[in-house]
């Protein structure tokens, strides 16, 4: 089969098409053909192998896992004798970052608990943009933030991938939301349902200071005493990836910094989890929730839509689609 490989770190420039041989899945496994797979910020760490603490996770001197990608979309051609909850035609999508990702390739063997069926009203294309994102999105605001209805939370760093799906969640959830972004997606942003636009360029957040129950913090950079400023009485402020410093910081000066006050600053890691899968399944089928595409590149453009993940603020995911 075709396959994108990274057998070093580096720029798109070390990513090549070759020919793999076909994955073998086993008795708790299936066979996937994947139609779509999406590009996450997660995925130029992995490439690149910066920061350096990546890489006692990922490989100290060159990738552990040669086919990168995790999010995917397709359909499965056979399962293991141990599997029961999908057979042969079943179309299914997947976040395969816990389980050794292989999403830029025509085959990938997928364990059957990290699988769950596509949403019906959406194309291969559009779910292949849905699970690491939109997972990410959903933990942030229910477990770490604990969003409730009547919440006013800001996005900061709304037009990305976890934040297009964070605004929309938000809101399913019955929450107020204020989306910071450039200037250029304020109409998308509410198309999207955000109540407020902030363009992080130009407005001053010193007008807003105690206004959000909430604050979720994906891309661009405030101190984290601005945003322990912005929370009002016992918010919660939680950062979604970002740089190493601004993790640490969030780790180590977060509760320094909230001493006393009961507000909260920290950050979270996206978990896998299926269960999760199906409720965002259930808000898309629902019309509550729905991706955003921003660029779609076939499979031998592998190298274009790196360098366009990684040289633009895409408003919304990065799509590649598979050959045949």
């Amino acid at each position: 089969m075709k396959a994108i490989t990274t057998r070093s770190y580096g720029s798109p420039s070390v990513l090549k098409v070759e020919e793999v041989p076909d994955p073998v899945p086993k008795d708790d496994e299936l066979l996937i053909k994947v139609h779509a797979a999406s590009l996450n910020q997660a995925n130029l760490v992995l490439l690149k192998g910066k920061p350096f603490l990546a890489r006692f996770a990922y490989g100290l001197f060159k990738p552990k896992h040669i086919i990168p990608g995790s999010d995917i979309s397709g359909v499965v051609k056979a399962a293991g004798k141990q599997v029961k909850r999908f057979k042969p035609g079943d179309e299914v999508y997947a976040d395969l970052s816990n389980y050794g990702f292989g999403s830029l390739a025509e085959y990938v063997a997928v364990p059957e608990k990290a699988l769950a069926l596509k949403p019906v009203n959406l194309s291969h294309l559009q779910a292949a943009a849905v699970p690491l994102a939109s997972l990410t999105a959903l933990q942030a605001l229910r477990d770490a933030v604990h969003l409730q209805p009547g919440h006013h939370i800001m996005i900061y760093g709304s037009s990305g991938g976890v934040g297009t799906f964070a605004v929309q969640i938000a809101k399913a959830f019955g929450a107020t939301v204020t989306a910071v972004c450039s200037n250029k997606h304020r109409e998308n942003m509410k198309l999207l349902g955000a109540d407020y636009v902030l363009d992080y360029e130009k407005s001053n957040l010193n007008e807003h200071y105690g206004s959000f129950d909430a604050i979720l913090a994906i891309n661009g950079y405030q101190h984290l005493a601005t945003y322990k400023k912005l929370l009002a009485k016992n918010g919660v402020y939680v950062m979604v990836g970002g740089s190493v410093s601004q993790m640490f910081e969030a780790m180590l000066l977060g509760p320094i910094f909230t001493l006393g006050s009961g507000k909260k600053l920290g950050n979270i890691l996206k978990k896998h989890n299926t269960e999760d899968l199906v409720e965002l399944k259930s808000l898309i089928q629902a019309d509550k929730l729905r991706p955003l595409v921003d660029k779609v590149y076939p499979f031998q453009e592998i190298k274009e839509a790196f360098t366009y993940l990684d040289q633009h603020h895409a408003y919304g995911k990065v799509i590649i689609t598979m050959p045949n």
